[in-house]
């Protein structure tokens, strides 16, 4: 299982690198909207839609975001005070439901069926594309460093839980996470961030702060996904990544990260 895990992680690296470092903005866009629109596929599965509808489903989040370049297409680089304001209320709506929202229905264990599963897929997955578009267009650092953020939390989480797990984190939702894992991601994200250094004036306790906000997220993001692929009754959210499960499954933490983040860069540029 490592094996393969390793081996498609690197298939996977081979492909993305090569689309951040040389594909052009508007390829990106389309290069991004085409994996969240797996994800929508695979988001079905979790609102419990028929195989067909879940493939509808994933083609209408392509068309949506296919619509939105070519009618906003100023949404495919980092905004000018004219997309500002829209953003602002996109990112700023999607960080509330990644702090106060989810938080609560990790609480509450609220079903994801129907039309509700689809406009909640919709939160998830569109703010996180349009974030991951717009990061790339202030440079390809600067969405590394945003994505690195989440890889370096999930991968401390791993191995400090498995060094050092004694205290579950939310067993009946994911049974191996644990809070020395996420003591672990937390510490592992604030010696990259504090290494990297704070963004523009941001102080260096601000930045320590924000850097533990996004941790949280990031497995905010994750418990939320595995809560709702344990309602659902499966283990993965597809079988498309051999050792990792399906898209949903590498980009849950992502999801939350990448529009908070968003949220912060554009409140303090303006």
């Amino acid at each position: 299982m490592l094996k393969e895990r390793g081996l498609t992680a690197v298939l996977m690296l081979l492909v993305l690198v090569p689309a951040m470092l040389w594909l052009p903005q508007a390829g990106w866009a389309l290069f991004t909207a085409a994996i969240i629109a797996i994800g929508g596929w695979e988001w079905g599965a979790l609102a419990g839609f028929p195989e067909r509808l879940r493939k509808l489903y994933g083609a209408f989040l392509f068309i949506l975001m296919l619509a939105l370049l070519f009618f906003l297409p100023g949404l495919a680089h980092w905004p000018d005070a004219g997309l500002s304001p829209f953003l602002l209320a996109v990112y700023g709506a999607a960080s509330l439901f990644w702090l106060i929202l989810v938080p609560l229905w990790l609480r509450q264990r609220w079903p994801c069926r129907g039309g509700g599963g689809a406009l909640l897929g919709l939160m998830v997955l569109l703010p996180a594309w349009l974030a991951a578009v717009q990061f790339r267009d202030q440079g390809v650092p600067v969405l590394l460093a945003v994505l690195s953020l989440a890889w370096v939390a999930d991968i401390a989480a791993y191995f400090s839980g498995r060094a050092f797990g004694r205290h579950k984190l939310a067993p009946s939702i994911s049974p191996g996470k644990t809070w020395e894992g996420v003591a672990g991601a937390v510490l592992g994200v604030l010696v990259l961030g504090l290494l990297a250094g704070p963004r523009g004036d941001v102080g260096i306790v601000t930045w320590a702060a924000l850097l533990v906000l996004l941790t949280a997220v990031s497995v905010v993001g994750d418990l939320f996904e595995s809560l709702l692929k344990r309602q659902a009754g499966i283990k993965d959210s597809s079988a498309l990544l051999p050792g990792h499960g399906g898209v949903l499954d590498r980009i849950d933490s992502l999801t939350a990260v990448l529009p908070v983040w968003a949220c912060f860069f554009l409140l303090t540029s303006a």
